[in-house]
């Protein structure tokens, strides 16, 4: 038996940002089980990476809503996953971003991002997004920076590693 969590679609200029799929497993585990999944624990064996993948669907399932897989308009290949997403232990609803190797460098991520951060607050009536990164990662931290976030050191945040939480616009100033 089959079964599928409904997810909507954003559409962006050059992407398309949907649901969790089966075929996007093996970009996620080679992602996973790379030196660049430092930043968010890894890197995983696939049997961690694959949990953290299925978790995404219990997500979407518990929910209603989570991290969209990115992929280019005319392709279905996955290049990463942006979202919205509160696991447990979460201080406050995230905002989060992983992009796959080859995506990075192309603006991506930011427009990924802005489409997920309206759909948090026009459809999913969210306040206010943080989002966690690790200290370490400056590519991660750039990338909040021209979102338009800033750092809010009163967050505390449930990760061993070093980590800063950077606050999102709110609805208004994020149009």
């Amino acid at each position: 038996m089959k079964i599928t969590i409904d997810c909507p679609e954003i559409e962006t200029e050059r992407l398309i940002l949907r649901g969790p799929r089966a075929a996007d497993w093996e970009a996620h585990a080679a992602f996973a089980g790379s030196e660049r999944a430092r930043y968010i624990g890894g890197p995983f064996s696939r049997r961690d990476a694959w949990t953290k993948f299925a978790s995404r669907w219990g997500h979407w399932a518990l929910h209603g809503y989570g991290m969209f897989t990115v992929t280019r308009k005319g392709s279905d290949e996955a290049i990463g996953v942006i979202g919205p997403h509160f696991p447990e232990g979460w201080a406050e609803p995230e905002l989060g971003w992983i992009l796959y190797p080859g995506a990075e460098g192309q603006g991506v991520a930011r427009e990924a991002a802005l489409a997920c951060r309206r759909f948090a607050y026009d459809t999913l009536g969210w306040t206010t997004a943080i989002s966690y990164i690790d200290t370490r990662n400056d590519r991660s931290r750039a990338l909040a920076e021209r979102l338009g976030c800033s750092l809010d050191p009163s967050v505390p945040h449930p990760f061993e590693e070093d980590c800063v939480v950077y606050r999102h616009p709110g609805p208004e100033a994020a149009a």
